[in-house]
C-alpha cells in the first residue's frame, strides 16, 4: 500500500500544486481576482487532482488485493493519498505566499470589503467584515494558523472524495 499511496499522492499533489501556483501567479496580476470565479477554478482543480484518489484505490484493489477491498482499507488508502496531496499543496502555497505573494492577505481583505460595499452592505456589516478580515490576517500570520487554514482549504474535499471512492470501490472477495 505504501508505494501506491506515495505514487498517487505525489501525482495528485503535483497536479493541484502546479495548477494552484499557476493560477495564483496569473490571478495576482488581475484586478479583483479573489472572487467566486477564482474559488470555483481552485476547487475544480482540487477535484481533478483528487481523481487520483479513486484511481489509487482502484489500482491498489486490483493489483495488490486480488480485486477485493473493504471500505476501511479503501478509505485509509484514499485518505493517505489525499493527505499527501494536501501536504504538497500546503508546502507549495507556503513557498508562493512567503516568497511571491506577501501582500495576498491584504489584497484579499480589501477585495472582501470592496465586494461588501458594492453589494450595498450597511456600515455595521462592513465593520464586521473588516474585523473578521483582521482576525483572519492575525491567524494567518502564525505558522500553525497558516498551516491549519491551508489544510482546511483542501483536505476536507480529499476526505470526501476518499469516502465516496471507498464506497464505490469496496468489493468483497469472491
Amino acid at each position: 500500500m505504501k508505494r501506491t499511496v506515495l505514487v498517487f499522492g505525489l501525482i495528485a499533489g503535483l497536479v493541484v500544486s502546479v495548477f494552484m501556483a499557476t493560477s495564483m501567479a496569473i490571478a495576482s496580476n488581475m484586478e479583483g481576482s479573489h472572487g467566486a470565479g477564482s474559488m470555483l477554478v481552485g476547487y475544480a482543480s482540487m477535484l481533478i487532482a483528487f481523481s487520483f484518489v479513486f484511481v489509487g484505490i482502484k489500482s491498489y484493489r486490483d493489483k495488490h488485493l486480488g480485486g477485493s477491498i473493504t471500505f476501511g482499507k479503501g478509505f485509509l488508502t484514499g485518505f493517505l493519498i489525499a493527505f499527501i496531496a494536501s501536504t504538497l499543496y500546503v508546502i507549495t502555497w507556503a513557498v508562493e505566499y512567503n516568497l511571491f505573494l506577501t501582500d495576498f492577505m491584504d489584497q484579499y481583505a480589501q477585495s472582501m470589503i470592496d465586494q461588501a460595499v458594492a453589494a450595498g452592505s450597511t456600515p455595521e456589516q462592513i465593520a464586521a467584515i473588516q474585523q473578521e478580515m483582521q482576525e483572519g490576517k492575525e491567524l494567518y500570520s502564525s505558522p500553525v494558523g497558516f498551516t491549519l487554514i491551508t489544510y482546511m482549504e483542501i483536505l476536507p474535499l480529499g476526505i470526501l472524495v476518499a469516502l465516496i471512492s471507498a464506497l464505490i470501490l469496496k468489493k468483497k472477495p469472491q
